[in-house]
């Protein structure tokens, strides 16, 4: 019977995964150079890792988090350039975390054109629980105005010159909730580029030519 996932088993397993797969010559991704397809076999491979021995619900990157039983997202990156991107919810994310905690797996990409095969590196493997989650400038800055006995029309000063995106109500808000409870010193680095819902039904149903729009279809 396998056992139920806990955040220590995922810690364990992880290792065991990096020292695992660094040692292994990997053909199929031999020659990619898109990350976000290296990044979805790294997190699909340890998904495999990780049923065989546990009973775990797996999420997708489209309806949420990775792990949802141990409320871990799994993110991979390349050492060249370590990031990656996140839904947006809302400007409390960048202040009191993003509500779930991460699994970040850093790799070095070997290509090997003698064997036609590819070694990855694991040069780091961290698990951030979701109190760590939050900007580390923001949540420092935060921390220090409390301490100083900042008011609420001091924390939305400070919120509107960093352009958290939100509007005057809710930014009241925060400042208020900031200065009840502030917030854990966050450790990632969150830009205030959001992702977005697209949506094309104009350009689908555009008659007239547009400079910029090449209707190919």
């Amino acid at each position: 019977m396998k056992q139920n996932l806990t955040i220590e088993n995922v810690i364990i397993e992880a290792k065991a995964f990096c020292l695992t797969e660094s040692k292994i010559p990997n053909k199929e991704l031999y020659g990619v150079t898109d990350g976000k397809a290296v990044g979805t076999h790294i997190e699909h491979k340890f998904q495999q890792h990780l049923a065989g021995k546990y009973e775990l619900k797996i999420g997708s990157s489209a309806k949420g988090i990775d792990l949802p039983s141990v409320d871990i997202d799994i993110k991979v990156t390349s050492i060249k350039q370590p990031q990656s991107s996140c839904p947006f919810k809302d400007a409390k994310q960048k202040i009191f975390g993003l509500g779930y905690n991460l699994l970040v797996f850093v790799y070095d990409k070997i290509d090997n054109p003698k064997t036609k095969t590819t070694t990855l590196d694991f040069v780091s493997c961290s698990f951030v629980s979701k109190e760590r989650t939050a900007d580390y400038t923001t949540t420092f800055r935060l921390r220090e105005m409390v301490k100083d006995k900042a008011n609420t029309e001091d924390i939305v000063a400070y919120l509107n010159d960093k352009n958290i995106p939100a509007d005057e109500i809710t930014l009241q808000q925060l400042a208020e909730q900031i200065i009840k409870t502030p917030p854990e010193q966050g450790y990632l680095t969150i830009s205030n580029a959001l992702q977005l819902r697209l949506q094309y039904q104009r350009i689908v149903t555009l008659q007239e030519n547009i400079n910029g729009i090449n209707k190919i279809i």
